[in-house]
């Protein structure tokens, strides 16, 4: 079958397309024709080696995290979906792609996709709904009248992170550009700020959380926004040393983590805030309850650009740009 792939670790990864084996299932795994992939951020970070230390992959390995796609076989205890059955997942950090024609998914991971979305549009969704869902309703714990500030508001997870909160009964501040002030208002945002009119630090104040979504000296920036007490996570990094310990890793790695994190961590402490990375984890319940808020059209996907399943290279640089409103999707079918 046909894949996506990269070589190596570095500034050379070598990413094309591949003829790589049809996958082979374990038990409590899923194999899935893939209709279409949604790309993040994430997978064009994995091939320069930055999380080559956390998430493990053999070589040459498929990219791609999001899928959405039809089960055309189930391993021998998989009880909750069937051949024929239209599912969405994310299936980051299982060692394995899904810009491919067919994908393993772990039964866990997977939910049955909302009947009112296309493949396209469920394709946009896992990584970016887990991520919010896990930082807002997990790590934060957002209540209904808190303020939450999630930069980048039109971006993949902005996007979508912005909805979540507003069903959670949240106020939501935001920065954009001047073009997409309309769009981040009309998805729900209650304080916009455009980045090239004025400094967020210099109009926000009073909130309770904030979502870290912008690389650079933006998170220290929004240390000073937050109350008190407030919770600030981060999806961008710098890693922390719970973060390690978390997954495990070795006494080196946390070390090295908690220096990464030491400057942020002081600030906060400061300020009297809390900071924590996240990373997201698959989880077919989640994605499930997500999928819900899809059905009753609570929350929509936002879509920038569909690229066939021929230009998937191109997608991931188009996404490297940094210009994308919502998501951007490959289709393979």
């Amino acid at each position: 079958m046909k894949a996506l792939t990269f070589q190596r670790y570095g500034k050379s990864p070598d990413i094309g397309f591949a003829e790589v084996p049809r996958p082979t299932l374990k038990p409590d795994e899923l194999l899935v024709q893939v209709h279409a992939a949604g790309v993040n951020p994430i997978d064009n970070m994995i091939p320069t080696g930055l999380f080559k230390a956390v998430v493990k992959f053999e070589l040459p390995a498929t990219l791609g995290s999001d899928l959405a796609g039809v089960v055309t076989e189930v391993g021998s205890r998989v009880t909750r979906f069937k051949p024929g059955d239209a599912v969405f997942a994310s299936i980051f950090d299982t060692g394995t792609g899904a810009i491919a024609e067919f994908a393993v998914v772990p039964e866990s991971a997977a939910a049955l996709k909302p009947d009112n979305l296309d493949f396209v549009q469920a394709a946009a969704i896992p990584m970016v709904g887990l991520t919010s869902w896990q930082a807002l309703k997990e790590r934060v714990n957002l209540r209904a009248g808190q303020k939450v500030f999630i930069p980048a508001g039109s971006g993949g997870i902005g996007t979508f992170a912005i909805q979540l909160a507003k069903q959670m009964g949240a106020k939501v501040g935001t920065t954009t550009s001047t073009g997409n002030v309309d769009l981040v208002r009309s998805l729900g945002a209650d304080e916009v700020v455009d980045y090239k009119k004025e400094e967020f630090e210099n109009v926000l104040r009073g909130y309770d959380a904030v979502l870290g979504t912008v690389r650079g000296d933006a998170l220290e920036k929004a240390v000073g926004i937050l109350k008190p007490r407030g919770t600030m996570v981060s999806l961008v990094g710098p890693l922390d040393a719970a973060f390690a310990r978390a997954r495990g890793l070795n006494f080196v790695l946390a070390f090295v983590f908690g220096m990464m994190s030491r400057k942020i961590k002081r600030l906060a402490k400061k300020q009297d805030v809390t900071y924590s990375f996240l990373f997201a984890h698959p989880d077919g319940g989640q994605l499930a309850q997500i999928g819900e808020l899809l059905k009753t059209e609570r929350i929509r996907p936002v879509i920038d650009t569909v690229f066939p399943f021929e230009q998937a290279k191109e997608a991931l640089a188009y996404l490297a740009q940094g210009r994308a409103k919502g998501k951007v999707v490959i289709k393979l079918r």
